[in-house]
């Protein structure tokens, strides 16, 4: 089976998260998730700080052994990854498709590699949203990818959400611990 899917979603979204996948993403995501990050922007961490460095997934991706990004980093910069074994793949060539730093949103594609993601794509935007009455973080990832041989979509679609869904809850982890000790690291006093 050959063919081109999309991670669709479930529905449920509200108005302003509905508004969010319409303006920049082709199709319902189903993976949301919502973190107190904007809160410790002044501690000099952010989300955004974390997803925009296309140079530098392995701090959020725990299945990214090692990336090499040569030159700027700017729309077409292309990156190497290196995968941490467990995965059916060993390395991923992928550009840089858009970065939009007053919108937060970054897109990429894989265009080559040891992996069976063929024209893959995804994009992944960043939204303010109150949780519980505090400031965080709206985060929604979409994708699209052809069935490889050998595999149903259905199969495809899971293994891709089970990977994004893993870096997702990195990325908040990560943001989360960083906000923490942003906040409890001690002051020198004079």
């Amino acid at each position: 089976m050959n063919g081109n899917i999309n991670g669709i979603g479930n529905g449920g979204f509200s108005a302003a998260e509905s508004e969010y996948i319409r303006r920049h993403h082709r199709h319902e995501p189903d993976w949301r998730i919502g973190m107190e990050v904007e809160l410790y922007e002044e501690f000099g961490g952010s989300v955004w700080s974390l997803v925009r460095r296309f140079d530098q997934p392995q701090r959020y991706k725990p299945f990214v052994s090692r990336c090499v990004a040569p030159g700027n980093l700017e729309i077409g910069s292309l990156r190497e990854v290196d995968v941490k074994s467990g995965l059916p793949a060993t390395t991923s060539t992928e550009r840089l498709e858009l970065l939009d730093d007053d919108e937060h949103i970054l897109s990429m594609r894989i265009v080559g590699g040891d992996h069976r993601l063929r024209n893959y794509s995804s994009i992944i935007s960043l939204h303010p949203e109150s949780i519980e009455g505090r400031p965080g973080t709206l985060v929604i990832e979409s994708f699209v990818v052809d069935v490889p041989d050998g595999n149903t979509k259905d199969e495809t679609c899971y293994f891709v959400q089970a990977l994004i869904r893993c870096n997702l809850k990195s990325l908040a982890d990560v943001s989360e611990r960083r906000a923490v000790q942003d906040r409890t690291e001690p002051i020198d006093r004079i």
